[in-house]
C-alpha cells in the first residue's frame, strides 16, 4: 500500500471516528482558553523580547484542537471564541482584529491536525507543525489587517512583521509540542 493511500485512509478514519465534542472536550477547551488568557495577561509580559511576546491564546486553542480533534466547523467556533475573548481590553489593543485572525488560525489548525506527521514512524511532530503554521496564519492575518489599516503595502507588512510572527510561531509550536504528550497521558487517566 502506498504512503499517500495510507495517509488518506488515516485521515478518513480519524474524521469518521470523531462524531463531535463531548462534555470532557468542552471543559478542556474552556480551561485551555482561560489558561491562555491568564498566561497572556501575566507571563507573556515577562517573556517579551524585542517587542514580541508569546501569544498563549493561540497556543492554547491549538492545543485544545489538537487534543480534542473537533470537526472543522467546531474548530472555527473555538477560534471565534478565542477571538471574542481577546476583545477584553487588557488582552488586545486593536479591537475586532483578533476575531478574523483567530478564526483563520483555528481553521488552519483544524485542517492540519488530521495529517499524520511522524519522524521515523515514532515521534509525532504534527502538534509542532500544526501550531507553527496556525500561528503564522493567525499572525499574518492580524498583521495584514493592522498594516493595511495603517496604509502599509503588503511587502512591507510581510517583512516588518516577519520576526514577530515567526518568533511567536516558534515559541507556540515548541510549547504545544511539549504539552501535547503530557496532557494526552493525563487525559487517558
Amino acid at each position: 500500500m502506498s504512503e499517500s493511500t495510507t495517509m488518506k485512509r488515516t485521515i478518513v478514519e480519524n474524521a469518521e471516528a470523531k462524531k463531535g465534542l463531548n462534555t470532557q472536550d468542552l471543559i478542556l477547551i474552556a480551561v485551555l482558553l482561560a489558561a491562555g488568557a491568564v498566561l497572556k495577561l501575566t507571563v507573556a509580559s515577562f517573556l517579551s523580547f524585542a517587542g514580541m511576546k508569546p501569544n498563549f491564546v493561540i497556543a492554547m486553542y491549538c492545543l485544545a484542537i489538537i487534543l480534542t480533534r473537533p470537526k472543522l466547523p467546531q474548530a472555527i467556533v473555538i477560534g471565534l471564541i478565542a477571538g471574542i475573548m481577546c476583545q477584553i481590553p487588557m488582552l488586545n489593543a486593536t479591537p475586532l482584529v483578533n476575531i478574523p485572525s483567530e478564526v483563520l488560525g483555528a481553521l488552519a489548525c483544524g485542517l492540519l491536525i488530521n495529517i499524520p506527521l511522524k519522524i521515523s514512524g515514532k515521534a509525532d511532530i504534527n502538534p509542532f507543525v500544526t501550531t507553527f503554521l496556525s500561528t503564522v496564519v493567525s499572525g499574518y492575518t492580524f498583521a495584514i489587517i493592522v498594516g493595511l489599516m495603517n496604509g502599509l503595502a503588503l511587502p512591507v507588512i510581510f517583512v516588518t512583521y516577519a520576526i514577530m510572527v515567526f518568533g511567536t510561531a516558534t515559541f507556540n509550536a515548541i510549547l504545544v509540542q511539549i504539552l501535547t504528550p503530557l496532557l494526552r497521558k493525563v487525559l487517558k487517566k
